[in-house]
């Protein structure tokens, strides 16, 4: 399984499919993380997805994009209560599982309009 392929089963089946059953499976018990909220490790993870997945998210995926051991994921992200974020999760991976993360996240972008005329996705 390449990398990028490794993401997207993680987005597939954690984020979109709300099982955390493979987290052990696929993410390294020191991941590394550089998100203000989340605690690092694997259980640091799995607290967040205590948290995030009962807020019922849909991650519909826009470009993914893999250079060596870096993967980047550019996705909307609609919760259950209708409000949407704008997301660019980056990932190292190291010996097949996640070992990294950055994001770049603009929240509440459902009712924004460019001024471009382009889209947001």
């Amino acid at each position: 399984m390449t990398n990028k392929e490794l993401v997207l089963k993680v987005y597939d089946e954690v984020f979109n499919g709300w099982d955390t059953s493979n987290v052990d499976k696929y993410f390294r018990e020191d991941y590394k993380q550089h998100s203000a909220g989340v605690e690092n490790g694997r259980e640091g993870f799995k607290k967040f997805l205590s948290v995030f997945l009962p807020m019922e998210p849909h991650m519909e995926i826009v470009k993914t994009a893999e250079d060596g051991d870096m993967v980047f994921i550019f996705f909307k992200c609609t919760m259950g209560n209708g409000s949407v974020n704008k997301v660019c999760d980056i990932y190292r991976v190291e010996g097949g599982q996640l070992a990294e993360h950055w994001d770049v996240v603009e929240h509440g972008v459902e009712n924004v309009v460019p001024v471009s005329g382009n889209g947001l996705f």
